[in-house]
């Protein structure tokens, strides 16, 4: 069955701040991320807790979608226990319809043909950006919770089986560069 997202979840744009570089809550921003949405460092709580209302604050669960920019990506909010809020480089996406799961509606925005779509409505040319008009409107198409369990877990494979390859292919190079450097030593 397919569904508009403005029907199946809740959509707000992130908060302006400016990081003090201490505090104790999260300022999570696009550059924190690499373009798969997997975080690229530890973080440390660079905003003061006073003055951020509650609705800023994210839940576990919450897409994290990074819309301004040519890197868009989407990906879930995981509760550490640490308090965190998203920069306006990212819509929040809450689902209100429980028969979804979060790391599906991420899977669906990460994809080749989502993506292909979402950025052929981008809007400006210098900083490319999808509108929260766009990403509303936006069709998904929602299987059962098994089956989306399943195509989770066939993702996460295939992450996992390009990684092995690539892991591989380097031992492989680096096998043939010092057998290569062996031969010329004799």
């Amino acid at each position: 069955m397919k569904k508009q997202i403005k029907d199946i979840a809740s959509i707000r744009t992130g908060l302006f701040a400016k990081p003090s570089g201490q505090g104790e809550v999260l300022y999570l921003q696009a550059k924190h991320f690499d373009e798969q949405g997997q975080l690229l460092s530890e973080l440390y709580p660079d905003l003061a807790a006073e003055g951020i209302a509650e609705k800023h604050r994210l839940q576990a669960g919450d897409v994290l979608f990074a819309a301004k920019g040519t890197k868009n990506f989407a990906t879930v909010f995981e509760d550490h226990n640490e308090a965190a809020v998203a920069s306006t480089s990212f819509f929040v996406v809450r689902l209100t319809d429980k028969k979804l799961l979060p790391a599906y509606l991420a899977w669906f925005l990460n994809s080749p043909a989502t993506q292909t779509v979402l950025k052929g409505q981008a809007i400006g040319s210098s900083i490319p950006s999808i509108s929260k008009q766009v990403l509303e409107n936006l069709e998904i198409t929602a299987p059962g919770i098994e089956i989306q369990k399943a195509i989770l877990q066939i993702a996460q494979l295939r992450t996992r089986e390009k990684a092995l390859k690539l892991g591989i292919e380097t031992l492989r190079e680096k096998q043939i560069q010092q057998q290569i450097n062996n031969a010329i030593k004799y």
